[in-house]
């Protein structure tokens, strides 16, 4: 079985960015009972809409069911898996042994994935999780590419792994996490998780003896401390050890982030796996892989915990917030050869006679002079500032439907 790439889908429109750009595999959630629950996310039509589309492609649909429901729940969870079981889905990715039992007793013929949520960091747990029906466990982050390998080795042949190998992190142990509820009452373990780890704080060492009530604070920097957010994994640069790893499946987080986060990194990841399958001998980091990566949302970059245990090496960051990615302008509907000119549909403003890139699948990103606006009716324009609208740019080289233009 070749290494598959999975990617996040919060929507139809990143899920078919998502398996344009060189996603094997998506992981989607319904409006109920993923952990991603402020995601646009899918309602039970385009839940089938989005496998019967993949399918075309020979792609598959993974859809998430790994909330911790309480009781009251779990009549609303056996509704939902009548609704979807005969979706075509290629597996249910479940983290509560309720769940689990339902999903082998209502969607048989469902395949059935273990969440990361389950905090799987042994063979034995593996193992455990293969004899209830899991045909594939997604391994805690908190374990490293050694670890891996040991675990690999010690489960059943036919037993898949899928580990994350970029995006987001969480400071509690594979997203096992009470801040959020005991702040505002939205539980991270039912979807809602408002990333209370995000934010700042000061901190502050109380002298209650000699200066009662005086706080003196303890801060990282001029803007506070962030010691519980941390960094993005980031393994471009490791794919051959990744992939002599045993591991089944690259798994990429992100259903918060966008149809341009998606490509990118789908595309990025998929470029460095086939050059590996080509020639692995030869294979060698491109650093232009990296810039694609640095041009998406992101904090800042580690390898997670692939190369240090937890206590060995600091994830949290050093600058606060998002490194923003660039701006998404527009997507390519269409290019006429003979005119030499192409159909673009705005994402962002783009303004004429300026520069900007373009992303098509198997390549970096390829700067170009945009230049010639027109708009539908031939007139030339200055800039595209309307959400949605369609316009003409002289191309200097062919552009392909779905490919996206970007800014420089």
């Amino acid at each position: 079985m070749s290494t598959e790439l999975l990617l996040p889908a919060g929507n139809f429109e990143k899920l078919r960015s998502a398996l344009r750009f060189g996603a094997d595999a998506v992981y989607i959630s319904g409006k109920r009972f993923g952990m991603r629950a402020a995601a646009d996310n899918f309602t039970v039509p385009e839940i089938y809409e989005s496998v019967e589309y993949a399918h075309t492609l020979g792609k598959k649909v993974y859809l998430t069911l790994n909330t911790m429901p309480h009781w009251q729940e779990y009549e609303d969870i056996e509704k939902y898996l009548l609704e979807i079981r005969e979706s075509g889905l290629d597996a249910l990715i479940v983290a509560d042994v309720g769940v689990l039992d339902l999903a082998k007793k209502l969607a048989p013929n469902i395949a059935i994935h273990i969440s990361t949520q389950a905090g799987a960091v042994s063979h034995a747990d593996c193992v455990h999780w293969y004899n209830m029906g899991a045909s594939r466990v997604v391994l805690a982050r908190e374990l490293t590419l050694e670890e891996i390998k040991n675990i690999r080795a010690r489960i059943p042949s036919e037993l898949e792994l899928e580990c994350f190998v970029h995006g987001s992190m969480c400071v509690s142990y594979s997203g096992r996490c009470l801040l959020s509820n005991h702040f505002i009452g939205r539980d991270g373990n039912r979807g809602f998780c408002a990333q209370p780890c995000r934010w700042e704080y000061k901190l502050y060492e109380i002298e209650e003896v000699n200066r009662p009530g005086v706080r003196f604070p303890v801060e990282q920097d001029s803007l506070g401390t962030f010691v519980m957010s941390s960094k993005d994994m980031c393994m471009i640069e490791h794919i051959p050890a990744l992939m002599e790893s045993g591991i089944s499946s690259f798994k990429i987080e992100g259903r918060m982030k966008s149809a341009y986060y998606t490509a990118v990194c789908a595309n990025t990841y998929k470029m460095a796996m086939n050059a590996y399958l080509d020639s692995p001998k030869n294979w060698r980091f491109n650093p232009l892989w990296l810039k694609e990566l640095e041009s998406v949302n992101h904090r800042e970059y580690c390898t997670g915990f692939y190369f240090d245990p937890p206590e060995n090496d600091a994830k949290t960051v050093t600058t606060p917030g998002y490194l923003l990615e660039k701006a998404y302008l527009a997507t390519v509907e269409s290019y006429d050869a003979r005119s030499k000119r192409a159909t673009l549909v705005q994402k962002n403003k783009m303004l004429d006679n300026s520069f900007a890139e373009l992303l098509t699948p198997g390549e970096v990103g390829r700067r170009f002079f945009a230049e010639d606006m027109r708009d539908m009716e031939g007139k030339s324009i200055e800039s595209s500032p309307h959400p949605g609208m369609k316009f003409t740019i002289k191309a200097p080289f062919p552009f392909k439907a779905g490919d996206i233009v970007r800014t420089s």
